[in-house]
């Protein structure tokens, strides 16, 4: 019987291979080209040097890893393609952060679903506002009421969109893990229990295949 920990990686493997030929169809091709390409480069590069069967046979597990490197990337564009543009994506990638941050979604929310969502980590307080230009205020009001009930620590604001001085959504985590370090690991765990007490609105963001699908398929 298989461990639980490789079930769950075959199934994140799985539910990646389906959303990236949803989302990709032409990518799994690509990826057999790759595999293709470099075992003959290898059998090349063996017949050269006389030993076209060792170097065949070592192709093979470095066809597989290109293949599987390229697909990787093709999986992480189909998961970002299959959210954009959806209410509670920039959540949905905020969420899939393991490590590192600790988020609430949707504190904040208009009529015009703009929203801010929370997290607390290292780099101390970070509101992530997606929506239309209007949510500007909306990260306003929130970092005013941030550094009102917790002066102190350090709150940033980013927006999420294609717009000048904005966050594209496929690199928002990028962005968040680059953010300066503020905070030591103990100020984290009391700035969290702090931010939990004030609360927020935490509206039920619409799941997606992103919380699972930005990191897989890991190696």
């Amino acid at each position: 019987m298989a461990e639980p920990e490789k079930q769950g990686q075959m199934a994140v493997l799985k539910d990646a291979f389906a959303l990236t030929r949803r989302e990709k169809p032409l990518s799994l091709l690509y990826c057999a080209l790759l595999f293709v390409v470099v075992l003959v480069v290898s059998i090349i590069i063996g017949k050269s040097l006389h030993h076209p069967v060792y170097f065949g046979i070592l192709g093979i597990p470095l066809s597989l890893l290109a293949a599987f490197f390229l697909f990787t990337r093709f999986a992480n564009t189909a998961a970002f393609s299959s959210i954009e543009g959806q209410v509670g994506a920039a959540a949905s990638v905020l969420m899939s952060i393991r490590k590192g941050f600790t988020t609430t979604p949707a504190v904040a929310v208009s009529r015009n679903q703009d929203m801010v969502h929370r997290s607390v980590g290292r780099a101390g307080i970070v509101l992530v506002g997606e929506g239309s230009s209007a949510v500007r205020q909306l990260l306003i009001d929130e970092k005013r009421k941030m550094e009102r009930f917790i002066p102190g620590i350090a709150v940033t604001d980013l927006i999420v969109g294609d717009g000048q001085g904005q966050v594209k959504l496929r690199k928002l985590q990028k962005t968040m893990k680059k953010l300066p370090k503020a905070l030591s690991k103990n100020q984290v765990r009391e700035v969290r229990n702090r931010v939990k007490a004030i609360g927020g609105m935490n509206m039920p963001i619409p799941k997606g295949p992103l919380p699972k699908g930005a990191k897989v398929p890991r190696r």
